[in-house]
């Protein structure tokens, strides 16, 4: 007796396993209903100064939502502003070359150290006559001659700087100038738009999902501060089984009903992935536990009805048209 309830149950197992194959061979999937998604980030890490939305909110393309605290970043502006005034003042010098009045005032320079290298002289001439006679020593000469090379050099130097503002800039020294004055306007251009994203707003018009900090938080830098559902509708993700993905196609339509919500939407299948993946747990049944499946995205038909449906709801999709044959 014992036995044969036993053979009774595992045939009763059998027919319920193939009921259930024979479901998933009939085209119903199972997934979840998703949007698109946007995570609009903290430019930088700053207190948030007001928040204009909330969540469930439908918001236009470019739309205010939140403001981070703006004050370290626009003094970081003004100095990269007062940077690039001296450096472009400076590279107008360059290119201008010397005043009249500095070329002046190096031949006045020049004149003093040549002034100065010939006194130099006729006191070594001076010291050398003396030491001839024996009224000095060896170390008043040495002295002497120290004092003359040094006025010499100091002659030479004066020269070479009136002859460097006589011949003007060097073309290398202008296009160094350049250079550096590129490299500040281009840091600066980057703190601007810093700056102007700190106003954090949407790059796409849309409905905010989560607003994950509160007022007077500092998020890090990078951290999502609005997470926005984008698109016309949504659509459903679903895991297409290796039974049936051999004989569906892009563009198939599908009749997707939504746990909660009595009506059934028309879909449209988007992407079929080329790569499987192991079936999703809440699509394991019976035999196809084992089996691999094919991730697709089905787009659910834009309207009034499908503009508000919350994103993650259980779904399932029955095949209607595209099967192949």
């Amino acid at each position: 007796m014992r036995n044969r309830s036993a053979s009774l149950l595992a045939v009763l197992a059998a027919l319920l396993l193939a009921g259930c194959a024979r479901d998933n061979d009939a085209g119903t999937l199972l997934g979840t209903l998703e949007w698109d998604r946007i995570a609009l980030p903290a430019e930088v890490s700053e207190p948030i100064t007001q928040i204009l939305v909330k969540e469930g909110d439908h918001v236009a393309a470019d739309q205010l939502l939140l403001s981070l605290d703006p004050r370290r970043t626009q003094a970081q502006v003004d100095a990269a502003q007062a940077d690039v005034a001296r450096l472009s003042a400076a590279l107008d010098e360059l290119r201008h070359g010397a005043r009249a009045e500095t070329i002046d005032a190096s031949r006045a320079a020049l004149a003093r150290a040549q002034a100065g290298a010939v006194n130099a002289k006729l006191a070594r001439d001076r010291a050398a006559e003396i030491r001839k006679r024996g009224l000095n020593s060896q170390a008043d000469l040495d002295n002497a001659d120290a004092a003359l090379r040094q006025a010499n050099a100091e002659a030479h130097s004066a020269r070479a700087n009136l002859d460097e503002l006589l011949h003007g800039t060097r073309v290398e020294d202008i296009s160094q100038g350049e250079a550096a004055l590129a490299q500040a306007q281009a840091q600066l251009a980057q703190l601007r738009v810093t700056l102007s994203r700190l106003d954090v707003r949407a790059t796409r018009a849309g409905r905010v999902d989560a607003l994950p900090y509160k007022l007077g938080d500092r998020p890090a830098q990078g951290a999502a501060v609005v997470s926005l559902l984008v698109g016309d509708a949504p659509y459903a993700r679903v895991y297409v089984p290796e039974t049936m993905r051999a004989r569906l196609q892009q563009g198939a339509q599908f009749s997707v009903r939504i746990d909660g919500i009595a009506q059934a939407f028309a879909a449209t299948a988007l992407r079929i992935a080329s790569e499987p993946t192991f079936t999703p747990y809440y699509a394991l049944s019976g035999d196809d536990a084992s089996r691999l499946a094919w991730r697709a995205e089905l787009a659910l038909a834009a309207s009034e009805k499908t503009r508000d449906l919350p994103a993650g709801l259980p779904c399932t999709a029955m095949l209607t048209v595209g099967e192949k044959r």
